[in-house]
């Protein structure tokens, strides 16, 4: 069955030879995240010939995920709640919200993940599928978009709030981090310098933002931090943070991370939202 060169495809590999690698490297990269030869061939041929119908320069976002803060409001309308704006930057771009989510909507998440709690993944951009990291040492799942009254509700809200369509969320991951639990600092956007990422795109273009959302405080530690810029952000109960990334770079400074807990449990929900609608 062929595979099809898609416009992904073709931006990661004009992006990886203006890098400096070379047509051979990038045949053993593609051949390595399991593209057929024919479809290498296909692509690296267009490749040579200069991709006449792809602009080699991709142009800067000029639309991204995030609340409407003209003005400076300290409250943002974002349709069935009314909710705080606690905190912002500018570069990294964060915002910190309160009055997120009721005690009620964070109890019943808790109560409908716990059930499916499995060892976190994290994504192999590498291969385009999931492995075991150390780095991520909570316990997660999933639940599908609109899976359930509180999601659905939830991820309007978000949508609301963040002026993005529902569609172009991820669905939404529901995290327990037990007594020494923490993700370590990374960065949520896929490298594009990846074999496997072109796969992963293929679903909804790059991450542009992420969203994590807090539904149970621990008694000490797990905060979400910032180490590019010195920012800790308290995990409170019903509290979100916000940060956005218009390029797979780090110079969008969010490289993230969360600290370990050091007593009780935390529990986060975290919504990733993608460039256009993830399938």
């Amino acid at each position: 069955m062929s595979q099809a060169i898609s416009p992904e495809l073709r931006e990661w590999l004009v992006s990886q030879l203006a890098a400096g690698h070379s047509v051979p490297a990038l045949r053993a990269s593609m051949r390595a995240a399991g593209w057929q030869d024919s479809a290498t061939d296909l692509a690296l041929a267009q490749l040579e010939a200069g991709f006449p119908h792809v602009e080699v320069a991709k142009p800067p976002r000029t639309h991204m995920p995030g609340p409407d803060l003209e003005g400076a409001p300290l409250y943002i309308d974002a349709g069935d709640r009314r909710v705080q704006v606690l905190h912002t930057m500018r570069h990294p771009r964060v915002v910190v919200f309160g009055n997120l989510l009721s005690p009620e909507e964070c109890e019943g998440l808790i109560a409908a993940a716990r059930v499916r709690l499995a060892r976190s993944l994290t994504v192999e951009t590498r291969t385009g599928g999931e492995v075991l990291n150390v780095d991520r040492t909570s316990e997660g799942m999933f639940f599908e978009r609109g899976e359930n009254d509180i999601v659905a509700r939830l991820e309007q809200r978000i949508a609301a709030l963040l002026r993005w369509p529902v569609e172009f969320g991820e669905g939404l991951q529901i995290l327990r981090y037990a007594p020494g639990a923490q993700y370590r600092p990374h960065y949520d956007y896929f490298d594009p310098g990846e074999p496997g990422t072109p796969t992963i795109l293929k679903r909804g273009g790059q991450r542009v933002a992420t969203l994590v959302m807090y539904l149970q405080e621990p008694e000490q530690g797990g905060a979400t931090t910032f180490p590019d810029v010195g920012l800790e952000v308290a995990p409170v109960r019903g509290t979100g943070v916000f940060f956005s990334y218009d390029e797979p770079d780090p110079a969008t400074r969010t490289l993230h991370g969360g600290a370990p807990v050091l007593a009780g449990e935390k529990w986060v929900a975290t919504k990733w939202l993608r460039e256009r609608e993830f399938k």
